[in-house]
């Protein structure tokens, strides 16, 4: 019975993700329209990336018991294959990882 309900609970907040448009940001926090305001509410990465989203990107945000959270932008699309990895900048800056192994910084390989 206990587990049921922690599945229960677990499924009801992924059921609630939301996906909307930033529409600011301030600081560590961003604020998100979507059905609602999500406002000023928390940025949520991976251990090592920092990244502010700038307005306009379509933002999903992702209940929790303290509230909802950022948890990231939906893809662009782009050409990199399965299992490679771009960072980019909304300046047009951007760093590829191709997986022959090459480091691709603004389109041009790493010698």
């Amino acid at each position: 019975m206990w587990l049921s309900k922690q599945i229960s609970n677990a499924c009801k907040l992924i059921k609630n993700t939301q996906i909307g448009e930033v529409t600011s940001t301030h600081d560590d926090t961003v604020t998100v329209q979507t059905s609602e305001e999500h406002r000023e509410i928390k940025v949520a990465a991976p251990f090592g990336v920092i990244s502010i989203p700038p307005t306009g990107a379509k933002a999903v945000v992702t209940p929790t018991e303290q509230g909802f959270i950022y948890t990231g932008v939906l893809n662009q699309a782009s050409d990199l294959e399965p299992g490679e990895l771009m960072l980019y900048s909304s300046g047009g800056a951007n760093i590829v990882l191709k997986n022959n192994g090459q480091v691709l910084i603004n389109g041009t390989a790493l010698e």
